[in-house]
């Protein structure tokens, strides 16, 4: 998918946070451990692994391809990429009220290990949530 395509979909996603743009897209893909999955047009993943450590960045499903398990083969293939790249511990941020995102990520295993007050504006705290990924790359 192109930067251009990218900021599209994730436009069709998100509010809070506001979208990124596509010049976002096209730096953030040019940054040392950055990759990028996606499944057809409808949805994507960029995660970021350096140090022994990974991040996912953001995920983006468009709205009708929901509720589908994109978003679980996903988040899956991420854990698998990141520690395939050398990484023990994953984390992200997801917005407090996000309880969608919060039920997939918790399914996978990831856990609550902090809070960042008022990350995506002065209503909405972000939940740091962290994956230890040494199990998946000993368990397969």
């Amino acid at each position: 998918m192109s930067p251009e395509a990218l900021a599209a979909l994730h436009a069709r996603c998100f509010t809070l946070p506001p979208p990124w743009p596509a010049t976002a897209f096209a730096a953030m893909l040019d940054m040392p451990g950055v990759f990028l999955l996606t499944e057809g047009r409808d949805a994507f993943l960029l995660g970021r692994a350096l140090a022994g450590e990974a991040e996912l960045l953001t995920l983006a499903v468009a709205p009708e391809a929901r509720r589908g398990g994109v978003g679980r083969r996903l988040t899956a293939a991420f854990a698998g990429r990141a520690a395939r790249m050398g990484a023990d511990q994953a984390f992200l941020e997801v917005a407090c009220d996000n309880l969608a995102a919060r039920a997939l990520y918790s399914a996978q295993g990831w856990l609550e290990a902090g809070r960042r007050r008022r990350y995506y504006g002065p209503a909405t705290d972000a939940i740091v949530m962290r994956l230890t990924l040494r199990v998946i790359q000993e368990g397969g």
